[in-house]
């Protein structure tokens, strides 16, 4: 019993999380050739009508881009994992998550770190999916673009 409840919880790491990603964009990559092709290429409509409903603002954000886009953005990405952020990055910081982490201060002003660690890693768990799954799907949007859809099956 035991190890099923280990295998379960590994399967749900946040280091399984972020290795599953950057081993769908590794792939994505491998099989991008052209990226150029990519351009001005929605990805599947479906799924874009599905997350547009689910609406948040990530959601949002991917239905406006093209498939050379998540390209980038998922590369990117990958990089900022494997190889770390710059200090000096002046990427904005979410509005959003400074008003839920004042949230989460008790009534004396110190914050609840465990209450804000499992918020950051629940909501980084998250993310780092929804990435696996663009990942992918642009993967093999790109194969049958170039007319290989049956390619890795």
């Amino acid at each position: 019993m035991m190890q099923i409840s280990d295998s379960y919880n590994q399967k749900h790491s946040l280091f399984n999380a972020m290795n599953r990603f950057i081993g769908a964009v590794n792939n994505m990559d491998q099989t991008v050739m052209v990226p150029s092709l990519l351009r001005d290429v929605p990805l599947d409509m479906e799924e874009m009508k599905e997350e547009v409903t689910n609406s948040n603002g990530a959601a949002n954000y991917f239905s406006r881009r093209d498939m050379h886009s998540y390209y980038i953005l998922l590369k990117s990405i990958r990089n900022d994992i494997e190889w770390g952020i710059l200090q000096g990055d002046d990427r904005k910081k979410d509005k959003v998550t400074h008003v839920d982490m004042n949230r989460m201060e008790d009534s004396d002003g110190e914050e609840d770190l465990q209450k804000l660690f499992h918020f950051h890693l629940t909501g980084l768990h998250t993310v780092l999916n929804k990435l696996t799954r663009k990942a992918n799907v642009l993967t093999n949007r790109y194969k049958e673009e170039i007319g290989f859809g049956s390619w890795g099956h």
